[in-house]
């Protein structure tokens, strides 16, 4: 694996123990951000891992206390949007590939999500066997807070959530904890985030569902399914303006503080993400999807709003984007349909997966 400095190699750390192998995402600091060397390594280990018989279970965890993994770099994604580079293109050409990847390892590909999941940390984890929450999880997509639109499979996943529940966390960004997500499909089991130690070791000798069986518990109460009228109703909705004059006059404060939460997004991130998840259900497999956020994602470089909300948001942190076009009403269809456009022998081409893979576990 010679993708990398040293230092940069060093940001994913592999080992195997007993018949399972462990990825550790290894830049606390960073909250374990995801860079191109690191999501190489990742596939690379992954494609060592599918064909060696000694290797039944990979596990993917972050280092330190903080989470899995906040995302993808989004400094240097700046700094390629600013200057007109094409790294970005590339490192989510290699990104969505490993997503997809993922989605169909033929060995359980277990994720602890501990912490905060978030953007990327997504991508690498929602996607797997068997996806694990504890009480300290916090995932989100908080991509229209930056200009961007969920990518990473997100607006695949967020689809398929039920009612409008995926609609409502794709457009305000709000982060939920383990009960919303086991309900909105983003993960599988509850464990106590101080047994997960514990139930990785296990997995080095044990089967995939003899270790559940001893940590998973249930999940404590969610805040999601009791939102559920207004949700539905409101994100139901045929246009981003009309979602939220609903929001506004539902005559709960939950749907109000929504509203005022989409207001402070980019219009133009908003609109093309409703527009991505109506398609999204449309497309079928999670390759066809990707392959659109594919094009949304290389559209978004090109994009006022994503330079400005990465200032505002982590490089300034003014926490005050001054959006162009900043209005729902001002960004207009031809705007949205330039995030759609084909990109010729630019195209990210995903082989079709049938159905998902069976895995034995």
């Amino acid at each position: 694996m010679n993708h990398s400095c040293p230092e940069e190699h060093d940001h994913v750390l592999l080992r195997t123990e007993g018949h399972a192998a462990y990825i550790t995402l290894n830049r606390p600091k960073a909250l374990n951000a995801l860079t191109h060397p690191m999501v190489l390594s990742i596939d690379e280990a992954l494609t060592a891992w599918e064909h060696d018989p000694a290797v039944e279970t990979v596990v993917i965890e972050g280092a330190g206390e903080r989470g899995l993994c906040a995302g993808g770099d989004i400094r240097a994604i700046h700094e390629d949007a600013r200057t007109g580079g094409t790294a970005s293109a590339d490192f989510w050409r290699d990104e969505y590939r490993l997503n997809a990847r993922i989605a169909h390892y033929p060995k359980p590909y277990v994720a602890l999500m501990d912490g905060i999941v978030m953007g990327g940390g997504v991508g690498i984890s929602a996607h797997g066997t068997v996806r694990l929450v504890t009480e300290r999880s916090r995932i989100a997509m908080p991509e229209t807070g930056i200009g961007f639109v969920p990518d990473v499979g997100g607006t695949y996943l967020l689809a398929l959530a039920p009612g409008e529940l995926g609609t409502h966390l794709a457009l305000t960004g709000t982060a939920v904890g383990a009960p919303d997500a086991l309900l909105c499909g983003l993960a599988d089991h509850f464990v106590p985030s101080g047994t997960l130690p514990a139930l990785a070791a296990d997995l080095a000798r044990d089967s995939v569902h003899e270790a559940l069986d001893r940590y998973v518990r249930p999940a404590p109460d969610g805040v999601l399914h009791g939102h559920r009228e207004w949700i539905d109703h409101c994100y139901a909705a045929d246009t981003a303006e009309e979602i939220l004059a609903r929001l506004l006059a539902a005559d709960v404060p939950a749907a109000k503080a929504a509203a005022d939460t989409l207001l402070a997004k980019s219009p133009t991130a908003v609109k093309v993400t409703l527009a991505a998840l109506r398609r999204a259900r449309r497309l079928g497999p999670l390759e066809r999807v990707l392959e659109q956020e594919y094009r949304i994602s290389l559209a978004a470089l090109s994009s006022p709003d994503l330079v400005e909300g990465i200032r505002a948001q982590v490089i300034v942190k003014d926490r005050a984007p001054r959006w162009s076009p900043g209005t729902l009403e001002a960004v207009g269809p031809a705007e949205v349909e330039r995030f759609f456009a084909p990109l010729g022998d630019r195209e990210l081409r995903l082989s079709p997966s049938a159905s998902p893979q069976e895995v034995a576990w």
